[in-house]
């Protein structure tokens, strides 16, 4: 048929214009065509022109972006504007199709201004973009014509008495009304912008972040289109593609979402709320009401996208019902036909009785919906990460304020203020993001139930009722599911301690041969965590089944009600069935989602609750605003502080900790505190600090010191009048008692961020002893210290504390105890070339609290206390002058100490130099191999390691090899049933649509045949047999949705218990090699994550992404069964989807991680400051410290907000894919039935899972990028799992090792040379030695020598690769290693003691009696220590034995070789960290208790092997010297002789 603009009919009315022009409808049409003509011509230059050659710059440079006034608006009109011409076509094409003729101006004029709509945007953008607004003249000349020739038309429709009831009226009319806002929105940014018919055009800028190329997160600032679709993120996913996404990658936060701009709106609505609640500040609800006011709006706007895209989804369920009502209505009724201006006008029943129109209104309905679901989503989860960002600022400068008693009296413990930022902030943010469902979640369920009553009739309700029963069994099994994940967590915590403290005594464990007693002890709490996992595993899957079963069973109720009560077959039609159907796949939703939203709810509550309690806690000296203004009182510039008549304590109603405290500190000189433990030493500085609660008296600090030196920043915040007060305080350098640390480098921690001079830096490093601590760390002073300092010992913490504050130019130094955890020899050091040199010297006001009395003669002024006062102030002649009985008392206790101090060598100290040095080359050398240990699987599998692209190739792909591990792991029974039990239930899933499709069909064609026959006395249609099969296809499903959901949860059982058995044996039988040169903190990790992903997150993910996975195949298969042409457009979906899912799932692990790993800082940072508090506020750093946090803050949050943009841009993608998927399944179902008819129902069935496709194809590409980060955990776990085990087996059985072996103690040592590994030098180099029983061996020789390595050859803990040991003639390498190990004994030079009673450290194998206990204690000088304790030998020792000294932690493990009676006893230095006294006593006590004994002992101060049989010299791996003692000191060139020449 020829084709012509107004029809080629013969004599066609189209062609007359007898009555004018105008009332030509074919001419009017033509004259519509003219603006969007004009449009195209014009734009289409500049366009290809003007941006074709620099399009590329405007998208790289987003410096120039910017919205022009209404620019929303305009995007919105414009998107409304298409949508409207779409269905101009559509209702000209329709309207076409009645006459025999083809009248193209019916919808090419449309077609025209289609394209003229989409140009008009476009070129606005580009205008846009580039801020060049004179060109936007040619759309106002445009939008004028436009809004005039519509007018015409519809002026021309009025006259001729079309009315509402025609569509293409209706159509008119809301065009003109469009194209005339949009004229007025283009006549707006005249009037703002000035750039034409105005003489000054109005300049501006682009928002201030866009001037900043650093910030790369645009959101805000791109169009209404990109904002809706993401557009903007495709570069940055492709970007992900090619290079790893770090914190450089994804810039700064936009102004307005960074934590400071956010804090400071939420301060002023609490600000708001305290003036309006005077009378009660703080409470619950005014934080709430803060909340609300400061994070409403776009909670209100996520709440309006969610409802509109709810109302948006029912349009499936209709269309479905529009659709197949129309394919199976064979006769349809003919409507009157109108036909004015020579064309045919249709009505909008008309329009919309046509399936194609439904199926195109399907397409955009489901766009929309999509578009508005994602936006709710992010605006709700944006400002969710918004009001975290500002909570935890919040919290964070309330603790810069709190109150010291608070922390020390523990009414608020670290932790608590560390799960306040870490669960209640989350808690509070995962309540904003639920919170939209709140307001949807009612309006969805109640239209819901109004549609299924409207289709369904009485059955609907009971259908809706069996899901609304069910809904409360959903909430219970949702509050038992999060019990069990807290006694899992309580479980997991302790199992987690046990862990930690058998990997950290590890050494000894293997030496004493108790790793057997440690593993069953950690198996044991295992198996308790295994319990409640196996609840929690429970829970799960009665949750996973009820959300699968409760669908089935209503829809079986439903039907099964409805069939039986419908008199009229029409009502039980293949269309109200899967319109039915559909609606209770929307309607189950929001019920599943509302016990997540309840839970949610409450916790929020919880947490504000708490939060509430917190900001409501004692704030630092709010008392002080009494202080009176008395700066002349510190008017001789000779004292630094002065304290007059102070009362302090720590609570407010507590007795005082100090009183009458009148003390003087003078300016520039050493003031010493001195008293005994407890007497209030520390109390006294912190109170100078004003860190106590003050009763009654005053501090004055000399304020003419300059403050400039501390270079603090006094900045934004309010100055409270304590400020005011304290500010004349200038920055004190503090070193507390318990040393405080940052995780930072050891260097940071030093120059704690003071400008960094190489010259001081150097001095302070000397003074305080630090470089050889710094030469044994792996990467010197740029080892990151560990939280709390984890990977340092006591001395090198409290040193490092120290340094600091040594290293700071502040003229005033509070030193409190620094000497407490240093040898005498270190303490000498420090004070003469730190305390004395570099400070006095510089004439810095230092305060010095110790009990080393010795260093009494260098004070300038020395305060005395006792029991919480002064007990008397001066100098020391003063004091020796008035307080004689106090000065003889110090002066015995001097002379003790001074006699220690001598006995301290220099050549100790040079040894210990060079033994750290050997540790050093040992273990750094393998520690650095393990930092990228994650990712050695990944690398080793790459062929060329350097080549980029096969690394990014790794990248890209899936952990298939993990994936199997784990799927393996799961045994052979298990993993039949999990595959056979998912693909049968999805398979009866199908069988149990495609039975009602077939069941609705069949009573539709009896309805019909009925009506053809025209019998009145017919036989109804019998329900019976569908409805059995029907049921038992349900009761079917429902069985096997539990099946599946229990063997998911028992296959993940029953993989963790496996996983974490195997890796359990393997680490705690691995040589100890593995530990020297893996990170503890590595092994622990997959003890800790990783193990806590396998045991609860891999089993939901992997049942969550089979259910997905097999419901979009059994979907696809079905619309492919019902119309096989569906095949053909599957293809380049299938394909798009495929580079789609590729590319996102690397970009969201990169930015999964990088949200994990900027959390860990933010988190130490809180843990750092609540510890450190009175080191920061002293050194006035709060400002510094908030900054840092800030940016903490902010790093998080942009790894949040860009993980959350990329989870929208993939499900913005995959829905629209679906919704593609929808709209060609519709329009092949309808031609593939016009052309060859195929049941209703199938047609129905179809569609419906079309719509299940949209739903679920994100959910798989999730799931399979969670997947992918969660099989990690599986593949770091098998990595370790390959760990070559110590060879345990010996070749002698126990029956050929002689029961009480070894009784005498010879050993013989032939020949003998040792290495730690088969790659590194030897240590022990054919060593030749004879050692009778019973005899006393002294083995000496500086760091490096040899020495450990000798004692650890006897336990076989290293590589002995020739020559052999014999003890009691049995040749070592031939025992098992269990039965060696068990019959020696040895003291390390660390102590180790393990949390539990005194008894279980002496004895865990549990083999002695009690008197035996107490005997080792009296040998070891302990007896009196332990009967004092309560409980005696059941007293509990902490945590590493923290609540002893280490001098008592040392004895005890000498004690804990003494209970084992054998007769080979070796001492590794075991007596380094004793006093002098007890160390003498000891000796004793080891020569005449162990008089038959053979005793070893490598010697640590040399006149402690005087009194030795015989003793060894050794030096690089040789014996030098090999004699008795008096022999070797008679030789004058002896080197033994030397050593003990200058040891005395």
């Amino acid at each position: 048929m020829a084709l012509a603009f107004c029809g080629n009919e013969n004599n066609s009315a189209a062609y007359n214009v007898d009555n004018g022009v105008l009332n030509n409808g074919c001419f009017v049409d033509a004259l519509n065509v003219v603006p969007h003509v004009f449009l195209l011509f014009i734009t289409f230059p500049i366009l290809f022109i003007g941006w074709g050659s620099q399009s590329s710059k405007v998208h790289i440079h987003h410096s120039t972006w910017l919205h022009f006034p209404g620019h929303n608006l305009r995007w919105i009109l414009t998107f409304i504007l298409l949508f409207v011409l779409v269905c101009e076509i559509a209702e000209g094409i329709v309207s076409d199709g009645i006459s025999n003729s083809r009248h193209l101006h019916l919808y090419m004029p449309a077609g025209m201004a289609f394209l003229a709509a989409i140009t008009s945007v476009v070129y606005y953008h580009n205008i846009e973009t580039s801020n060049f607004p004179k060109l936007l003249i040619a759309l106002l000349f445009y939008w004028t014509l436009a809004f005039i020739t519509k007018t015409i038309k519809f002026v021309k429709f009025c006259d001729n008495n079309i009315g509402f009831s025609q569509l293409r009226f209706c159509l008119t009319g809301l065009l003109v009304i469009l194209y005339g806002m949009l004229l007025a929105v283009e006549i707006n940014v005249i009037r703002v912008r000035r750039y034409v018919f105005f003489k000054n055009p109005k300049e501006v800028k682009p928002p201030e972040d866009l001037q900043d190329l650093g910030v790369r997160f645009l959101q805000p600032f791109v169009n209404l289109l990109s904002k809706g679709t993401y557009w903007w993120m495709n570069t940055f996913i492709k970007t992900a593609h090619k290079k790893p996404i770090d914190m450089k990658t994804i810039g700064k936060l936009p102004i307005a979402m960074r934590a400071l701009t956010n804090y400071v709106l939420l301060n002023e609505a609490f600000e708001a709320q305290k003036n309006k609640r005077s009378q009660y500040p703080q409470g619950s609800k005014s934080i709430w009401c803060a909340l609300c006011s400061a994070f409403g709006k776009p909670l209100i706007l996520s709440s309006t996208f969610r409802i509109l895209a709810d109302l948006l989804g029912f349009a499936g369920p209709l269309c479905i019902f529009g659709i197949v009502h129309h394919v199976g209505n064979t006769d349809r009724p003919s409507h009157s036909q109108i036909n004015v201006l020579g064309v045919f006008f249709i009505s909008s029943e008309e329009f919309l009785s046509n399936a194609y129109v439904l199926a195109v209104l399907l397409f955009f309905a489901l766009l929309l919906q999509r578009t508005f679901l994602q936006a709710s989503y992010y605006v709700a989860i944006e400002t969710g990460i918004n009001l975290r960002g500002a909570i935890q600022t919040k919290i964070y400068n309330k603790i810069m304020q709190l109150s010291t008693s608070n922390m020390s009296m523990g009414e608020m413990t670290a932790g608590q203020i560390c799960n306040l930022v870490a669960i209640d902030t989350n808690q509070l943010m995962w309540f904003f993001f639920l919170c939209p469902n709140l307001w949807a979640m009612p309006v969805q369920i109640i239209v819901g139930v109004l549609l299924l009553y409207y289709l369904l009739g009485i059955s609907a309700l009971i259908g809706a009722v069996v899901i609304i029963v069910l809904a409360p069994v959903q909430y219970f099994v949702a509050t038992k599911l999060s019990q069990a994940q807290r006694s899992t967590l309580e479980y997991s915590n302790e199992r987690l301690k046990k862990t930690n403290e058998m990997l950290r005594g590890i050494k000894l464990l293997k030496l004493y041969a108790w790793e057997h007693i440690f593993h069953s002890s950690v198996e044991e709490t295992r198996l308790k965590e295994m319990t409640s996992l196996k609840a929690f595993a429970l829970y799960t899957s009665i949750s996973i089944f009820m959300n699968a079963a409760i669908p089935i069973a209503a829809v079986l109720t439903t039907f099964v009600v409805h069939a039986h009560l419908t008199k009229d077959d029409d009502e039980f039609s293949p269309q109200v069935a899967f319109a039915s159907l559909s609606l209770f796949h929307i309607l189950v939703t929001p019920l599943f989602l509302l016990s997540s939203v309840v839970r949610s709810t409450v916790k929020a509550l919880v947490s504000v609750q708490k939060l509430s309690e917190f900001l409501a806690s004692e704030e630092i000296g709010e008392e002080h605003d009494k202080c009176s203004e008395q700066r002349n009182a510190v008017n001789h510039s000779k004292y630094q502080a002065v304290i007059t008549n102070g009362f302090f304590t720590w609570t407010p109603e507590g007795a005082p900790a100090l009183s009458n405290i009148d003390i003087q500190i003078p300016q520039g000189q050493l003031t010493m505190i001195v008293g005994q433990v407890g007497c209030g030493k520390s109390s006294l500085l912190l109170a100078t600090l004003g860190e106590m609660q003050k009763i009654s008296g005053n501090i004055f600090w000399n304020s003419s010191i300059p403050d400039s030196e501390t270079g603090e920043d006094v900045s934004a915040e309010k100055e409270t009048a304590v400020d005011v007060e304290f500010r004349r305080r200038g920055s004190v350098a503090y070193a507390s008692q318990k040393p405080w640390l940052l995780n930072a480098t050891v260097e940071e921690n030093i120059t704690f961020e003071s400008p960094f001079s190489k010259q001081r830096y150097k001095a302070v490093i000397d003074a305080c002893s630090l470089q050889p601590d710094i030469d044994i760390l792996p990467h010197g002073d740029q080892t990151q210290i560990g939280e709390r300092g984890i990977n340092l010992s006591g001395g090198q913490r409290q040193r490092i504390s120290v340094a600091r504050a040594l290293y700071q130019q502040t003229s005033v130094v509070f030193l409190d105890d620094p000497f407490s955890a240093l040898d005498i020899h270190l303490s000498d050091h420090l004070m003469q070339e730190g305390i004395l040199k570099m400070l006095r010297e510089d004439k810095r006001t230092i305060i010095l609290v110790t009990h080393k009395l010795q260093y009494l003669p260098h004070a300038d002024w020395i305060i005395a206390m006792k029991d919480g006062t002064i007990q008397r102030e001066g100098t020391l002649k003063d004091i020796q002058k008035s307080e004689t009985e106090l000065f003889e008392h110090w002066k015995t206790l001097m002379n003790r100490q001074d006699q220690d101090l001598e006995k301290e060598t220099i050549i100790e100290r040079k040894t210990v130099l060079e033994r750290k040095n050997h540790r050093r080359t040992t273990y750094s050398r393998e520690a650095l191999l393990n930092d990228d240990e994650e990712d050695e699987e990944e690398i080793t599998e790459s062929d060329d390691e350097d080549n980029l692209s096969s690394v990014l190739h790794q990248r890209a792909k899936m952990p298939w090899r993990a994936c199997g591990k784990y799927l393996s792991s799961a045994g052979i029974l298990l993993l039949p049933l999990l595959v056979f039990s998912q693909l049968l239930k999805h398979t009866v899933m199908v069988a149990i649509d495609y039975c009602l499709a077939k069941w609705t069909s069949a009573a539709i064609f009896a309805t019909v045949t009925e009506k053809q026959k025209n019998c009145t006395d017919c036989q109804n249609f019998d329900h019976a047999y569908y409805s059995k099969v029907f049921s038992i296809l349900c009761c079917i499903g429902i069985i096997l949705c539990l099946v599946t959901s229990i063997a998911v949860e028992w296959t993940g059982l029953k993989v963790a218990k496996k996983l974490h058995s195997a890796l359990l044996n393997k680490i705690i039988l691995a040589p100890m090699r593995f530990f020297e040169t893996t990170p503890l903190g590595s092994i622990l990790n997959r003890f800790s994550a990783d193990c806590n992903t396998i045991d609860q997150h891999i089993p939901a993910t992997l049942e969550c992404l089979s259910r997905s996975t097999l419901l979009c195949v059994s979907a696809l298969a079905v619309i492919s069964y019902v119309t096989p042409m569906f095949l053909i457009a599957l293809v380049p979906l299938a394909i798009i989807c495929y580079f789609i899912q590729k590319y996102f799932r690397v970009a969201s692990r990169d930015l999964q991680q990088l949200d994990d790993s900027t959390q860990l800082p933010l988190l130490s940072h809180f843990s750092e400051t609540v510890e450190g508090l009175t080191t920061i506020r002293a050194f006035r750093y709060e400002a510094r410290f908030r900054q840092k946090l800030l940016e903490y803050t902010d790093s998080n949050n942009i790894a949040s907000l860009f993980l959350t943009a990329a989870n929208r841009w993939l499900e913005v993608r995959m829905e629209y894919i679906g919704a593609c998927v929808v709209l060609i399944a519709a329009v092949t179902s309808i031609t593939n039935y016009l052309k060859n008819p195929l049941s209703s129902g199938l047609v129905g069935l179809g569609l419906t899972y079309a719509l299940m496709v949209s739903n679920y194809l994100n959910w798989m590409v999730r799931n399979l990028a969670d997947m992918e980060i969660q099989l990690g955990a599986v593949k770091r776990i098998n990595g370790l799992l390959k760990t070559e085990a110590e060879n345990y087996e010996g070749l002698l059985t126990p029956s050929q090792i002689p029961q009480n072996w070894p009784d005498q103690g010879e050993i013989q040592i032939q020949n003998l040379s040792v290495r730690y590994d088969s790659n590194l030098k030897p240590v022990l180099k054919h060593v030749n030695a004879h050692l009778s029983p019973g005899q006393k061996i002294g083995i000496c020789g500086r760091t490096g020598s040899g020495k450990s390595s000798f004692s650890l050859a006897f336990f076989r803990m290293v590589d002995t690769f020739e020559g052999r040991i014999i003890i009691d003639g049995i040749d070592i390498a031939k025992l098992p290693l269990q039965t060696l190990r068990s019959r020696l004994s040895i003291i390390l030079q660390d102590p180790i003691l393990f949390s539990g009673t005194i008894r279980f450290n002496l004895d865990p194998e549990k083999k002695c009696t009690d008197s035996v206990l107490w005997e080792a204690l009296e040998i070891a000088q302990l007896k009196h220590v332990v009967k004092a304790l309560p409980g005696g030998l059941d007293a509990i020792v902490t945590e590493g034995g923290e609540n002893f000294s280490q001098g008592q932690r040392q004895l005890f493990c000498l004690a804990r070789a003494f209970v084992r009676k054998t007769s080979i006893f070796i001492m590794d230095e075991a007596t380094a960290s004793i006093d002098m006294a007890t160390e003498n006593i000891l000796q004793k006590v080891v020569m005449t208790a162990f008089a038959d004994r053979t005793v070893v002992t490598i010697a640590h101060r040399v006149h402690t092997i005087l009194n030795a049989d015989l003793v060894i010299v050794m030096k690089r791996g040789v014996i030098l010297e090999y004699d008795k003692p008096e022999v070797l000191l008679e030789q004058e060139d002896s080197v033994f002789a030397s050593f003990v020449q200058a040891d005395k």
